[in-house]
C-alpha cells in the first residue's frame, strides 16, 4: 500500500494529500532557490474542501526536511488538527489573518531572502524599471511593521491584503498569496527577481531607464487577466517540481 493511500485510509481526501505533496515540493524548491533562514519562514495552504483550515510546516525542520506527511494542520483559532506538531506562532498570526481576509487566498507565502528584506527597508522600494517588475508592478503592497504574533498585526495585515496580492513586509521581507500554489509561487519569483534588479539598479552610480507609463498600464492590465487564472505558473511549478525530482528529494512520504 502506498504512502497516500495510508494516509487516505485515515481520513484524509485525496484533494488534501495532492496539496500536501505540492506543498512540500515548494519547501523543497524554495530550499534549491536559497530562499530560506533555517526554521523559519512558511509557506501555507488552504485544505481543499475546508476553507478554515489550512497546511503549514512543521516548526523546526529544515525546508529540504519538510515532507507531505510532516505539514502541520490548522484551523483559523490557532488549533491543530490531528496529529500534534509545533508552529511558529508568527507564522499562524500570518497565515491566518490573510486566509480570514482574502477567502480567495488559497496559498500564502512568506521569505526572508537578501534582496526582498533589502527592499523592505525602502518605504516604497520597487519601481518600473524592469521587465520582471511589471509581472507585480500593479498588485504590490506595502505593509508596515507591526508586532508579530499578535492579534492586532494580524488584522493589519488583512486589511493590507485587501487590496493586492504582492506585498512588500516592511522591515521584513516578501509575502505572495494566490488562488493556488503555483500561482502564488509565480508571483513570488517575480517579486524576488524584481527585488534582485531593484537593488543591483541602486548601486550602478545612475538612474535606471524607468518604463513609460504607458506600457507599465498595458503590462497591469495583461497581468490584472492573467494571475487569477489555473494556468498562470503552473509549467513554471512543474518545471521546477521535476527539478527537485531529479535532485533526489523525498518529499511525497
Amino acid at each position: 500500500m502506498s504512502s497516500a493511500m495510508k494516509l487516505t485510509a485515515t481520513g484524509m481526501s485525496d484533494a488534501e494529500w495532492d496539496v500536501r505533496c505540492e506543498l512540500a515540493a515548494l519547501y523543497r524548491i524554495c530550499h534549491d532557490l536559497g530562499w530560506t533562514d533555517t526554521i523559519n519562514t512558511h509557506m501555507s495552504v488552504r485544505v481543499p474542501g475546508e476553507p478554515e483550515h489550512f497546511l503549514i510546516n512543521s516548526y523546526g525542520e529544515m525546508f529540504d526536511e519538510i515532507t507531505a506527511s510532516s505539514l502541520i494542520k490548522m484551523d483559523m483559532a490557532g488549533n491543530v488538527i490531528g496529529n500534534p506538531g509545533k508552529f511558529n506562532a508568527a507564522g499562524f498570526t500570518i497565515h491566518s489573518g490573510i486566509y480570514k481576509a482574502r477567502p480567495d487566498a488559497n496559498c500564502v507565502l512568506h521569505t526572508h531572502t537578501r534582496a526582498g528584506g533589502g527592499v523592505s527597508l525602502l518605504k516604497r522600494g520597487l519601481r518600473p524599471i524592469s521587465q520582471d517588475a511589471l509581472h507585480v508592478y500593479d498588485d504590490v503592497v506595502y505593509h508596515e511593521y507591526g508586532v508579530p504574533a499578535t492579534v492586532e498585526e494580524c488584522e493589519a495585515l488583512g486589511r493590507s491584503c485587501a487590496t493586492g496580492s504582492c506585498v512588500v513586509l516592511l522591515n521584513h521581507g516578501l509575502l505572495t498569496l494566490g488562488e493556488t500554489i503555483h500561482g502564488a509561487m509565480m508571483r513570488l519569483y517575480m517579486l524576488e527577481r524584481a527585488c534582485e534588479l531593484e537593488l543591483i539598479s541602486r548601486q550602478l552610480g545612475e538612474p535606471p531607464v524607468e518604463i513609460e507609463p504607458y506600457v507599465v498600464e498595458k503590462a497591469a492590465a495583461r497581468m490584472k487577466k492573467m494571475r487569477p487564472t489555473w494556468e498562470y505558473g503552473r509549467m513554471e511549478f512543474e518545471g521546477m517540481m521535476r527539478t527537485v525530482d531529479r535532485k533526489g528529494h523525498k518529499y511525497r512520504c
